[in-house]
């Protein structure tokens, strides 16, 4: 009897995971072609049919889910040898990493290259996006690892806590304006981050809170967008202060003090807990490990 083969058994758990095959090849970096070329190869080497088609996707047999519980067993233990025995420099794969903009801002660079470093082999494909996308990117396997404000409330999800971000008020440092001087919130324009994210909300809360309705918010996707239109002189903004500093001692920002300060951003590593990987783990605690030397 042919041998089974364990990419077999991981693009038949994958397949039985998401209910359909293109969405496995999404899943697995593979062809529609390939995963069906596997399911079909495993199916040969077990003498039965392993899914019925359906016109939503596919669907277990009796065969197939008993065999659901031994794949499991198999994957396990091929996780258990890459953890324990395996050289993290032979580990080969691909890895789809999901970052917000602070972070792509900060030290995503580092992260990168430390685990670049550790997993030589493994592909890395970046994407940076809002902390919503991110989350949803993640939930629909379209995402492997992301790092965004969290933590995310899933039970199939699990978050490692990331140093925070502490936030400072920044407004022009163009020639004329006194550091001394009060700010209006009334009448100056607040540049923020982009609608529906957490810092836009409570940012919004507080000001409408403090000063009424007529705040005036230029929310923006782009942190880098942010600074330069405090710089320009449009606005003032609360941003991070690890990336606001070396505009401050370019003079080409200021910080300023109004008597209160929003929340500290908070970030998390996450990622799916199952099927459980240990590259992402490792990954997941390098990111802290990066943050705590950077921040």
């Amino acid at each position: 009897m042919p041998q089974l083969k364990l990419e077999q058994l991981r693009t038949f758990l994958a397949v039985v995971r998401v209910g359909s095959i293109n969405r496995a090849a999404d899943v697995l970096h593979l062809t529609q072609p390939a995963v069906t070329s596997r399911i079909k190869s495993l199916e040969e080497t077990l003498g039965t049919e392993l899914f019925e088609r359906t016109g939503s996707g596919v669907r277990l047999t009796k065969q197939g889910d008993l065999l659901v519980g031994y794949a499991e067993q198999f994957r396990q233990l091929a996780e258990l040898v890459e953890e324990n025995v395996m050289d993290p420099g032979e580990v080969d794969g691909f890895l789809r990493l999901g970052v917000s903009e602070t972070i792509a801002q900060s030290w995503l660079a580092e992260f990168v290259s430390d685990l670049h470093r550790l997993y030589p082999k493994v592909k890395i494909e970046i994407s940076v996006d809002i902390s919503a996308h991110l989350r949803e990117g993640l939930l629909t396997r379209e995402l492997d690892l992301v790092i965004l404000l969290g933590p995310i409330s899933d039970f199939t999800v699990d978050n490692v806590e990331l140093p925070a971000f502490d936030l400072a008020w920044y407004r022009s440092g163009a020639a004329g304006t006194a550091r001394e001087a009060a700010v209006d919130f009334t009448k100056t324009p607040v540049i923020t981050y982009a609608k529906g994210t957490r810092p836009f909300r409570e940012l919004k809360s507080e000001l409408f809170g403090r000063f009424g309705p007529h705040v005036v918010l230029f929310p923006s996707s782009s942190l880098e967008s942010c600074f330069r239109l405090v710089e320009a002189g449009i606005g003032v903004a609360a941003l991070p202060k690890a990336l606001g500093q070396r505009l401050a001692d370019d003079g080409r920002v200021q910080e300023f003090d109004p008597g209160w300060l929003p929340n500290p951003l908070k970030f998390t590593a996450s990622y799916l807990g199952e099927p459980k990987s240990h590259m992402l783990e490792t990954a997941a605690h390098l990111a802290r490990d990066v943050a705590q030397r950077t921040i």
